[in-house]
């Protein structure tokens, strides 16, 4: 099945959420935004894999999904999610990881 790539975000300005923007679109790859703050359950989602509402958090869905494709690595206790592929997620990346990880997942060479 296709994969599609998903966006968690806030409308709020974010300079994460912006420089993620930046590299997807540059990169030429479609993508759904989802703003935690209009969608209640997205919200509990992002909070549930990262321990906050942590923005951006991107996620390899199956096309027509929101929920990652595959397992989530776990983090551990105490530590931050930003930057770490977590699998089919990752959450507030620089723009080396976010090209690493879209690369990985087949979305640009």
């Amino acid at each position: 099945m296709a994969r599609a790539l998903v966006v968690y975000s806030k409308r709020f300005f974010c300079p994460d959420v912006g420089q993620a923007r930046m590299v997807i679109d540059h990169l030429g790859v479609a993508y759904r935004e989802i703003h935690i703050e209009d969608d209640p359950q997205a919200a509990a989602k992002v909070l549930a894999w990262t321990g906050h509402y942590s923005c951006p958090t991107i996620v390899v869905a199956e096309e027509g999904s929101v929920d990652p494709a595959g397992p989530v690595e776990p983090l551990l206790p105490g530590r931050s999610p930003r930057g770490i592929d977590r699998g089919h997620l990752i959450t507030e990346p620089n723009p080396k990881q976010l090209r690493d990880f879209l690369i990985k997942h087949g979305f640009v060479e």
